[in-house]
């Protein structure tokens, strides 16, 4: 895969899915030994500490722990004291590295409060995506959200977020600043903004319950044919509503053909990601996903699809997981021509789970193949048509985000030639049409 593409972070790209898990399966120690045990994890940190040896004990797909004594773990892990529960945070964190999975992995309560809300699709908030400027180091705006307090108060894109509730910026990394900017709905917040050719000056919002829109589209004119552009940012848990909304509009509009973008798409909602692929594939399998028993589960199409039209998909190396299950499944049924560079490659599942102090969890619990038995992990998809950046392309689509989705964007531009060309597969007339399975979790790539 492109090494030099920019790799998200296991935040970024880790699987939500499943409740919490209370239960503990201490028997394994001898009655005497749980008895003390129990006692002394009442109300502590290391009820913590047990509680996340649990998760994983019961539900990693490795079953030799990476040929780790995970007993062994348990018992060094509790024979220790801690005096608060960033303590066992460290100790946590220690135990986890041993697995040598950077998707298993712990989250503080801010972690997780921000991974929750980035897959829910909702955020409470004023309803910007923002920056730090590499140049300037300020926080700078991308975008107002639509139907946004920040939008319906005038911020712009390319503003400069000086301070937030008054408390300098310089330098603040966009994680901490968006945990100042979110809140509870209903509650006021004050920016100081910089804007060109203005002074610096102050603007009261008031926060709000805002559903993040995942999905851009519109109809162009290309040629002599009518393109349904959509871009997917992630697999959220309101991406499929707003991708069949999208479809049905472009349908209405009479699109003849279409470009499903996403690059720099690193994932999200297993479930999301199965619905969506439903949205272009009338029969044929979607996933397979094996877990540490070697049991297998394998998810079809159903029949639902919304068009039959041409499609072609753009992807890059930060394509991840959840783009790789829906590329993979369009891409091996012959439903889309991909274009682009080598997808990201990760294939590995994760549920996440909220601990006791509201802190989380992600574990693997499967690997995934595509239709035909693939395996993409470290490996990625290699495009139909494979298509890498220069340095100079990539800094002048990064420089003008306006100019991704047009023309002036080689894959996108390459897109539209192979569609032109009418050479590539177009969806089969019949398959055989296997059972759907009884249902993918809800759980996060």
């Amino acid at each position: 895969m492109n090494q030099s593409a920019k790799r998200y972070s296991p935040l970024q790209v880790v699987l939500i899915g499943g409740a919490i898990a209370t239960t503990a399966t201490v028997s394994v120690f001898g009655s005497a030994w749980t008895r003390c045990v129990l006692a002394a994890l009442q109300d502590s940190p290391k009820s913590l500490v047990d509680q996340v040896w649990q998760l994983v004990n019961r539900e990693y797909v490795d079953g030799s722990f990476n040929q780790q004594d995970w007993l062994a773990t348990r018992q060094s892990l509790l024979s220790k004291e801690y005096s608060s529960n960033e303590q066992a945070y460290v100790a946590i964190r220690e135990a986890l590295q041993k697995l040598g999975d950077p998707y298993t992995r712990f989250m503080d309560p801010q972690q997780y409060q921000n991974l929750t809300s980035q897959t829910s699709g909702e955020v409470s908030g004023i309803g910007i995506r923002m920056e730090l400027n590499e140049q300037s180091k300020r926080l700078t705006v991308l975008e107002a959200i639509e139907n946004s307090p920040a939008l319906k108060a005038g911020i712009k894109a390319g503003d400069e977020i000086l301070a937030i509730d008054g408390k300098p910026t310089q330098k603040m990394p966009v994680e901490e600043a968006s945990g100042l900017i979110r809140g509870k709905p209903g509650t006021p917040i004050t920016l100081q903004l910089g804007r060109r050719g203005q002074s610096a000056f102050d603007l009261k919002l008031t926060r709000a319950t805002i559903e993040v829109p995942t999905v851009r589209y519109d109809l162009r004119q290309e040629g002599n044919r009518r393109v349904g552009y959509i871009r997917l940012r992630e697999f959220s848990g309101h991406a499929s509503d707003q991708m069949r909304r999208a479809i049905r509009d472009l349908n209405n509009q009479q699109a003849d053909a279409f470009v499903l973008d996403l690059r720099g798409n690193p994932g999200g909602l297993l479930n999301s990601s199965i619905e969506i692929a439903r949205m272009w594939l009338d029969n044929g399998g979607i996933v397979r996903t094996v877990n540490r028993t070697g049991g297998s589960e394998v998810t079809n199409a159903n029949r639902t699809a919304l068009t039959q039209r041409p499609l072609a998909i753009l992807v890059d190396g930060n394509s991840a997981s959840a783009s790789e299950i829906l590329t993979g499944a369009l891409k091996d049924n012959n439903r889309a021509v991909v274009i682009g560079s080598q997808t990201f490659g990760k294939a590995m599942v994760q549920s996440v789970h909220e601990l006791g102090d509201g802190s989380g969890l992600a574990v693997t619990i499967a690997h995934y193949y595509t239709p035909k038995g693939t395996d993409i992990n470290k490996k990625g998809i290699v495009p139909d048509i494979k298509l890498d950046l220069t340095v100079a392309q990539e800094r002048q689509l990064a420089s003008n985000p306006n100019l991704v989705g047009t023309r002036n964007d080689p894959q996108y531009a390459r897109a539209i030639a192979a569609l032109s060309s009418n050479n590539f597969a177009q969806p089969p007339a019949s398959q055989t049409n296997q059972p759907v399975s009884s249902g993918a979790r809800d759980l996060r790539f």
